[in-house]
């Protein structure tokens, strides 16, 4: 699609100077007329223009004069690798899914957790009719973005219109389709609105939809639905249910298990090494989130430049206009999802006489009337109505093991701060100005913008940082003692899920001094750690950031402490204190240790496993269907395996089916002779229990599986992990979140297709960075499902091929290395007037 834009090497002198004249014009325009002009100007016009240059693997270095210019290139260049995907997703932040694509049609899982189009379209139609995001748009830094966002979102819009005005889309998942449209800087803010509340409003999508006052049902209402929600939990329009109170411990372990971090389709490692560690004593990050591998929740990677402001190189999720992790010339950064709690209820007491009425320090208040008409191909237009408070919306349920049925007494309403929040891209944009670990921590303090992440950094100087700086209801342990529900009291100690009492005013959340909007933490509460010799997350909380400084004393909504940790943390512990115990580390290390792919779960179990098979009388177990199966050739894989999930690994399969069904089937208590320990929680719980009665039928099971699939036991990993690409199978290392594996992949097992053939969600956008003294990061990254979403792109299957084969990008950032690309490719994109 490029191939008409591009020039190659006689522009790269017109390239050079177009830099020289933009770093002049940068000196010489003062930033506030050219900010006042661009704010006259429409959302696509003014002539923007920029300067991009593609080097090896369609990375983007982009080159502007200033923010507007810089958004401008950024969406010329998304568009270009992301057209469908990104155009998909201004459908759903539009309320116009059910329009285009039906409403039972699979909604857009990227975006929310909406179990149909209809639910997606009720909420986000809601959203734009109700001018919450223009009202967020016109609020004032620091609670609101700033100009200079707002100068990158407006130069985003232009670039990504420009780009379809001069282009045929080629991708053919949207190639000649009616909904792929010219955007506004409306529909860029609503797609960062819809990521700000991903973790709150939008994962209860459809219970904000589905809420109707007892008696009244829903016109055009779809039947309750379930499904894998964005948030990895089984999404619902749950039906009226019994009140929840009344099972206390069921409803603490739904909760628990709507917000456990293990089971989202989003997660993370990240470390940071202090200088005291590494070779040279300056500092080293490694980053490794976990995201999906399809849709709009993809990473997409450039290098921004504003000639003296800005030169920042990462990841951008998809519709951003910012490097979101990344690197400069002195720090680098990632984040892993945070356990905080993101929401909150307040439980109403309704008004007797009206049900839409509820009641606050004995008087009532109405309920705010959302009504939207939903457009529907092939049928008539549905209207909706939602239901909101000075709370929130009423939501009818939080998963399908939580229902929160609205009655004639009682309603419950949704607390999601972060649906004030639009500042995202404002922390991510002062994080890539900064200069050090203390300026990491300073971006966070001023603008505040994370919404469900925490942030792991490292600088050239040897500094180290971790911080759970999200935004959060500012729930106190005291609070949530004083004026819990019963409800509340179950929840909030099983998940951090507080359900206040809506019926007094001196429950609502307080506010801290520090922060930039009202009913929320500020950053002063949030867990922190400097400079520790590594800063280390895998998704639990702040607590073993570093194991020999745990931290403690935060309120329970931001994370438990002295509780069993995943494998994947023990595993991550255990390797980064090793490595730094070793020390004098360098980013070759990290790279090492990304493709370790050792397995935890294999370590602490794998021999116990192969004695108990071996102790099986004559070789055989009972399967769960009652049939005797013969085994006794998985004990000696399972003996022989090198506890690793690489590609070529003999038994790395045989083992991720049987600790699968073993650990669905087998309570932890029963499971480990050794349980947890508070005191010891890297090492506990271990020695597996050879006489746990589950293990006999896992392991007949795992064979008979596998020999009905026609798949040896040894048979190596990568012949049966895999994806397709371009007619070529490629194997893929890794493991699953229940094996404990730091290159984490997650792909459905599908016997007849050869066992797991797709990888769903798993190791992103990887990067391995240090510093070696000079003005140019050592940096080597990865994105693992390449730039391009288009099968006939180049760049759409480049990167898997390297992840297959455990191969990295070298990164070029400084300009020398930039020009001297032997794929150096230069495109000039500007506006059409």
């Amino acid at each position: 699609m490029l191939d008409g834009y591009f020039r190659t090497r006689p522009l790269l002198r017109r390239a050079a100077l177009t830099g020289a004249a933009l770093l002049a014009l940068t000196a010489a325009v003062p930033q506030a007329s050219a900010a006042t002009a661009a704010a006259d100007r429409g959302p696509s016009g003014g002539g923007l223009s920029a300067v991009i240059r593609y080097t090896e693997n369609g990375i983007p270095h982009i080159l502007a004069r200033d923010y507007a210019h810089l958004g401008f290139g950024t969406g010329w260049a998304q568009a270009a690798d992301q057209v469908c995907v990104l155009a998909d997703g201004f459908v759903t932040v539009a309320g116009e899914r059910s329009r285009w694509f039906g409403a039972e049609a699979a909604p857009d899982g990227s975006l929310s957790s909406a179990a149909g189009n209809l639910s997606s379209d009720v909420y986000f139609k809601g959203v734009r009719e109700s001018g919450t995001v223009e009202q967020l748009l016109a609020t004032p830094a620091p609670a609101g973005p700033t100009r200079d966002l707002k100068e990158l979102m407006r130069g985003w819009a232009a670039g990504y219109n420009a780009w379809l005005a001069q282009n045929k889309i080629s991708d053919p998942a949207c190639k000649g389709a009616a909904w792929v449209r010219p955007v506004t800087v409306l529909d860029v803010a609503s797609r960062g609105f819809a990521v700000s509340v991903l973790g709150g409003q939008g994962r209860a999508v459809d219970g904000i939809a589905a809420a109707q006052p007892p008696g009244r049902a829903a016109s055009g209402a779809a039947a309750p639905r379930t499904g894998p929600a964005a948030g990895g939990a089984a999404r619902t329009e749950p039906a009226a249910a019994a009140d929840p109170a009344t099972d206390p411990a069921a409803a603490a372990e739904a909760a628990r298990a709507f917000f456990d971090t293990g089971r989202y389709d989003m997660g993370s490692n990240a470390v940071a090494f202090s200088g005291s560690t590494t070779a040279n004593g300056r500092g080293l990050l490694l980053g490794n989130p976990h995201y999906p591998w399809q849709g709009g929740r993809r990473f997409w990677q450039s290098q921004q430049t504003i000639p003296g402001e800005l030169n920042v190189s990462g990841g951008s999720l998809l519709g951003t206009a910012v490097v979101n992790i990344g690197f400069n010339e002195k720090v680098a950064w990632s984040h892993t999802v945070a356990t905080g709690t993101p929401v909150n209820l307040h439980q109403l007491t309704l008004d007797p006489a009206d049900p839409t009425a509820y009641l606050v320090d004995g008087q009532p208040e109405k309920m705010t009337q959302r009504t939207v008409t939903i457009q529907v191909a092939g049928g008539e237009p549905v209207t909706r109505t939602q239901w909101w408070t000075r709370y929130g919306p009423v939501v009818t349920g939080l998963g399908p093991g939580l229902p929160l049925p609205w009655t004639a007494g009682t309603a419950y309403a949704l607390n999601d701060p972060n649906a004030a929040n639009l500042r995202g891209s404002d922390t991510a944009l002062a994080m890539g100005k900064a200069h050090s670990v203390a300026g990491i921590q300073d971006a966070l303090k001023r603008t505040q913008g994370l919404p469900w992440v925490n942030t792991v950094a490292a600088d050239s100087a040897g500094g180290t940082l971790f911080t759970q700086s999200q935004v959060l209801p500012r729930i106190t342990d005291e609070l949530a003692a004083r004026c819990s529900t019963p409800l509340g009291r179950a929840t909030y100690p099983a998940s951090g899920l507080a359900v206040l009492d809506g019926a007094r005013g001196d429950c609502a959340p307080g506010s801290d001094p520090d922060a930039v909007q009202p009913g929320v933490f500020g950053p002063g509460k949030a867990p922190t750690l400097r400079d520790a010799p590594y800063a280390e997350n895998s998704n639990d909380s702040a607590w073993l950031a570093n194991a020999d400084r745990p931290l403690t004393g935060y309120e329970r909504v931001w994370g438990n402490a002295g509780t069993p940790r995943s494998l994947r943390t023990r595993g991550a512990v255990e390797d980064v204190a090793a490595m730094a115990a070793k020390g004098r580390l360098t980013v070759a290390d990290l790279q090492e240790q990304q493709f370790a792919d050792r397995v935890p779960a294999g370590d602490l179990a794998a021999a116990d496993a192969a004695k108990a098979c071996a102790a099986l009388p004559a070789g055989a177990a009972t399967a769960s269907d009652g049939r005797a199966v013969d085994v006794s050739a998985a004990c000696a894989v399972l003996a022989g395996w090198d506890r690793t999930a690489d590609t070529g690994s003999r038994g790395a399969l045989l083992f991720d089916r049987f600790w699968r069904k073993l650990t669905a089937g087998t309570a932890a208590k029963d499971l480990w002779l050794v349980p947890f320990s508070a005191a010891d929680p890297v090492r506990t719980p271990r020695t597996l229990n050879q006489a746990a009665p589950g293990i006999g039928r896992a392991l007949a099971d795992t064979v008979a599986e596998l020999t009905a699939a026609g798949i040896a036991p040894d048979a190596p990993l990568g012949e049966h992990q895999f994806v397709v690409r371009g007619g070529q199978r490629l194997p893929v290392p890794g493991g699953t979140e229940a094996l404990g594996v730091w290159n984490k992949i997650e792909a459905p097992w599908n016997a007849a297709a050869g066992g797991y053939p797709e990888v769903v969600h798993g190791s992103s956008h990887i990067q391995a960075v240090g510093w070696d003294g000079g003005r140019c990061p050592v940096a080597r990254t990865l994105l693992t499902y390449g730039q391009s979403s288009n099968p006939a792109s180049p760049y759409y299957a480049d990167q898997t091929r390297l992840f297959s084969q455990e191969r990295w990008v070298t990164s070029r950032f400084c300009e020398r290395d930039i020009l001297t690309s032997p794929q150096l490719k230069v495109v000039l994109p500007r506006e059409r007037r």
